[in-house]
């Protein structure tokens, strides 16, 4: 046997070895990526053009599972009322327990005196559409807006209800994250600064990117992997021809 063949022979063996535990490596990440996802995160689809142009009438999102605890001015949240609806909802909170609500002074929300920028909102629209009195927000309940203030029922249209329009923290089941479907609207929601430098700050985004980036180099390992073999096939028999037709020049 030459050198040149137990050589060849050797790198197939490791390639073979490299192609194996790649294809290993990326179902595991593959798999753990869904896995992951599964756990922390549930889809829903939003039945209402309220978060215009945020989030669309029948767009899918993702929202990771979180306690009400957790919940930051700011967060769009999915969330369940039986006063409000027998469905879950999506608004986005603009007040917490003890935060004084009011709208609108030069077409701006203002939380305890300081008015929000909210570029999330439709060109064009004011930050209220037919204006908050003065409102706080009872302790341990959420004030929450919907991004289309002309036609959401929220909290603006419930001041009445003997909570000033408010919601219960523990009535949150989930924050929004990202938007899946339609593709061209696909991507993490925009961080909503206007309430950045308030008590608390913004929440943390959840781990998408790294469950999504898991799956991606999960399934390039896999196919990678798996094309090693019938690549390496037609790359040794381009060889082997090569080879005969070097052999065939050379007896002749």
């Amino acid at each position: 046997m030459s050198r040149t063949r137990r050589t060849a022979e050797g790198r197939g063996r490791l390639g073979s070895v490299l192609s194996g535990i790649a294809v290993a490596l990326g179902c595991v990440l593959f798999l753990g990526g869904f896995a992951w996802g599964a756990v922390l995160y549930q889809p829903y689809a939003v039945p209402t053009g309220s978060m215009t142009p945020t989030i669309g009438s029948g767009d899918r999102v993702l929202a990771q599972r979180i306690d009400g605890d957790e919940v930051r001015r700011g967060d769009v949240v999915v969330f369940e009322q039986s006063t409000w609806g027998d469905m879950p909802m999506v608004k986005r909170v603009v007040g917490i327990g003890g935060d004084k609500i009011a709208c609108c002074e030069d077409g701006k929300l203002t939380v305890n005196g300081k008015e929000v920028a909210e570029p999330y909102l439709p060109k064009g629209q004011d930050a209220a559409a037919t204006g908050i009195p003065t409102t706080t927000v009872p302790k341990g309940r959420l004030f929450l807006l919907g991004d289309e203030r002309s036609g959401s029922l929220d909290s603006s249209v419930h001041l009445d209800d003997g909570t000033h329009g408010s919601v219960p923290r523990g009535a949150v089941k989930a924050r929004v994250d990202a938007v899946a479907w339609p593709m061209d609207k696909f991507g993490m929601l925009e961080r909503p600064e206007g309430f950045a430098d308030m008590p608390g700050g913004l929440s943390e985004p959840g781990p998408l990117r790294l469950v999504v980036s898991a799956i991606v180099v999960g399934m390039a390992l896999v196919l990678g992997g798996a094309a090693y073999g019938p690549v390496a096939r037609l790359v040794g028999r381009g060889r082997g021809r090569s080879r005969a037709r070097e052999a065939a020049a050379g007896v002749g």
